[in-house]
């Protein structure tokens, strides 16, 4: 098993987390971004920059993730790729996407897409803060203890 990451808009916080998740269960996990990122030095660590472009970053993740890999994104149509390929995914704030959950979740994005495409102003989500961090680091610990 490996972990990916959509790393263009992972926060921080949370990229610090599976650093020290990665070197705990000695996982590799590949940050992949269109820009430069840095990660410590660890042989369980590498970033990986894709060129710029409109969902470059998850094409490369959807090429290479396999049956049974992690992929942390907050993005729902690259959840519901990977989890298509038979892999798991989390988003930031601790939610996991499943294949019971993803037709809803598909079915509200696009709704919201239309609304907004439509004029509708509408809220985004609530800015991340601790309770995100400690439910993403709760959720990873669980799915780590299941399946590393």
């Amino acid at each position: 098993m490996q972990i990916w990451v959509d790393a263009d808009a992972c926060p921080v916080v949370i990229k610090e987390i599976l650093f020290r998740a990665a070197q705990r269960a000695k996982i590799m996990t590949t940050l992949v971004a269109n820009q430069l990122l840095w990660v410590p030095a660890s042989p369980f660590l590498r970033a990986l920059q894709v060129p710029s472009g409109f969902d470059v970053a998850d094409s490369r993740i959807v090429q290479e993730v396999m049956a049974g890999d992690l992929v942390i994104t907050a993005d729902i149509p690259l959840a519901a790729q990977v989890i298509a390929k038979g892999a798991h995914a989390i988003n930031p704030r601790g939610e996991f996407y499943s294949r019971d959950n993803m037709a809803e979740r598909l079915s509200l994005r696009n709704f919201m897409e239309e609304l907004r495409g439509s004029g509708v102003d509408i809220a985004g989500p609530a800015s991340f803060g601790p309770r995100d961090q400690q439910a993403f680091a709760a959720q990873l610990d669980r799915f780590l203890a299941k399946n590393a």
